[in-house]
């Protein structure tokens, strides 16, 4: 790789990290797209990180991510398994057989118009039958989006059922598995439950398929930091989550294993076998890929991880529908292209596992995420300026389902703060005029950052990053902002521009938070009133009634290790 990338493989592990990883994909694609045309030097962000360079079967160079997605039989609507970036119509040429032959054909998809476009963009089917890629000036990706480019075809949100319908990236053939097990739709053969998840990789047709793609992105890495998982937890991907980790740990020692589960929008009190059994994975979950992953993180817009509903989390300037995955894996995926920065950086990046043994010291494995999107700064305004406006409070929205985090304790936090321009990381008082902060006094806008944390929170292991890169969120992206935003995501002064937002600053941090004993705590007194008799289909799958009794140990030991007591920190 390119520079010495330290790489990192992704897994997606169910259709809501699907929704999730496509808008995450999409974010990368769009900004590595801003640097091949305008021929910027290397950016911040080392894209090889999570990319990797390969050649078609005709020797068309790509650039493609560096990714293992597994979803369920009918999730992927019209867009083919082994994806298109490779396709020949050559290899697709009758068999010279002379019996009789039999023909079983499966009703297909209606194409996909946003799939079409987009490979007719990049690319065209010559004559001969060989998809050939259109090139670009450093070989690096496909095609940018020029000037002389006819606009692309974005979906509209009512099109939208499933993550590929606005997925904006090509995928390598070796990177979408589909458990054909288990179905996507309808209300039988459903993937329900953790322990038809564990099941799936115990499979020896499944676990090979998974190893043999482990084994294809890892030995062409120089030097593999470790992996990303993102995961399902209300689901039985929650199961295959678990085995995955617990692979992957066993194979890979000494890597870095870094899961965040991912929990979709709010759930009806209508459904109770949906709700207990995603209680139930839910739990399941934290606890296994906490015992074999570096650090996990539940990410969510929802206000609890238990059976009570509680609110959607509130964003003061995004106007967004919690009942739709397309709007919820959006924050989710911005939050996430946000705190990951660190093991991404081109220059003096922070590994996997130097992150998660900042942050999970004293077995605290489970973090919990927060963001504010997009950070309220106007033009005229610094960052000293803006951040002794948001007060004393915790600066950002939690992410993580647990709960209101004022009054709760950090052990130890990992904070990015993305997308200022440089010439307001520091205050612009005219000499002699008295300072409003100590944070006006500070020479550097990292010294801003890291001196407002030392403020906020005086006695907690901080890390922090400033970083000029925006995060991108253009078209597919949903509209979301408020009209009070300028096209680069800075608070307007004056009327509505009337452009859209293209790029917005981002803070976002992963906190080591006392707000886990009380969460981690009440999913395990919800679980002690279970009576799972009643619940014998998930019995059925594979979990024991004893696997919930030691299931229930492992999760009060997990909270006891949130406590907030001085002594913790001693």
């Amino acid at each position: 790789m390119a520079g010495g990338a330290r790489e990192v493989l992704t897994l997606q592990l169910g259709h809501f990290a699907g929704f999730v990883g496509a808008h995450w994909w999409n974010q990368q694609d769009a900004a590595l797209r801003k640097l091949i045309h305008v021929q910027e030097p290397p950016g911040e962000l080392c894209p090889d990180v999570l990319y990797r360079t390969g050649r078609t079967l005709h020797g068309q160079e790509t650039y493609t991510p560096r990714l293992i997605l597994m979803d369920l039989k009918g999730s992927l609507s019209s867009l083919k398994e082994e994806s298109g970036l490779y396709r020949d119509k050559q290899l697709n040429a009758g068999i010279a057989w002379q019996g009789k032959l039999t023909t079983h054909k499966e009703e297909l998809c209606s194409e996909n118009p946003y799939l079409q476009d987009l490979l007719s963009a990049e690319g065209v089917l010559s004559s001969d039958g060989i998809w050939r890629v259109k090139s670009i000036p450093d070989g690096k990706g496909l095609t940018p989006l020029t000037t002389t480019t006819p606009k692309p075809l974005i979906p509209t949100e009512g099109s939208i059922r499933v993550w590929s319908d606005f997925l904006r990236v090509h995928l390598h053939p070796r990177s979408i598995c589909v458990i054909q097990k288990y179905n996507h739709d309808g209300e039988a053969g459903r993937l329900e439950a953790f322990g038809q998840g564990e099941s799936i990789l115990k499979e020896p047709r499944y676990l090979e398929e998974l190893e043999d793609r482990l084994h294809f992105y890892v030995e062409e890495c120089d030097y593999l930091q470790g992996f990303q998982i993102l995961c399902d937890l209300h689901d039985g991907f929650s199961g295959v989550g678990a085995k995955a980790a617990e692979l992957l740990q066993d194979e890979y020692s000494g890597r870095g294993i870094i899961t965040w589960g991912l929990l979709p929008g709010p759930y009806s009190l209508g459904e109770p076998q949906k709700n207990i059994y995603r209680l139930l994975n839910t739990a399941f979950g934290l606890v296994h890929l906490s015992a074999h992953s570096s650090l996990v993180c539940p990410l969510s817009l929802g206000g609890s991880l238990g059976l009570r509903p509680e609110p959607p989390v509130n964003f003061p300037h995004l106007h967004y529908d919690a009942t739709l995955p397309f709007h919820c894996s959006a924050i989710l995926a911005t939050a996430l292209d946000t705190v990951t920065v660190p093991y991404r950086l081109h220059s003096l990046p922070v590994s996997m596992v130097q992150l998660a043994n900042m942050l999970t010291f004293s077995g605290r494995k489970v973090v919990t995420a927060g963001a504010t999107i997009p950070f309220p700064l106007a033009p005229t305004q610094s960052l000293p300026d803006t951040l002794v406006q948001l007060g004393g409070a915790t600066p950002w929205t939690p992410l993580s389902a647990c709960g209101d985090p004022s009054g709760t304790r950090c052990f130890a936090q990992s904070v990015v703060l993305r997308g200022l321009d440089r010439t307001c990381h520091t205050s612009h008082l005219t000499p002699g005029t008295p300072l409003p902060s100590l944070l006006h006094a500070c020479t550097t806008g990292e010294e801003v950052l890291a001196q407002y944390l030392q403020q906020q929170q005086p006695r907690v292991r901080s890390s922090s990053h400033l970083l000029l890169t925006p995060c991108k969120v253009v078209p597919p992206y949903p509209c979301l902002f408020s009209s009070s935003f300028s096209e680069k995501g800075l608070v307007l002064d004056g009327p509505p521009s009337g452009t859209a937002v293209e790029s917005i600053p981002v803070l976002g941090a992963l906190c080591s938070s006392s707000s886990l004993n009380r969460a981690l705590g009440d999913l395990a007194k919800e679980l002690t009133k279970l009576d799972l008799r009643r619940w014998t289909s998930f019995l059925d799958a594979g979990v024991e009634e004893g696997d919930l009794d030691e299931l229930l140990q492992e999760l009060c030991s997990l909270a006891q290790c949130y406590q907030s007591s001085d002594s913790l920190m001693d």
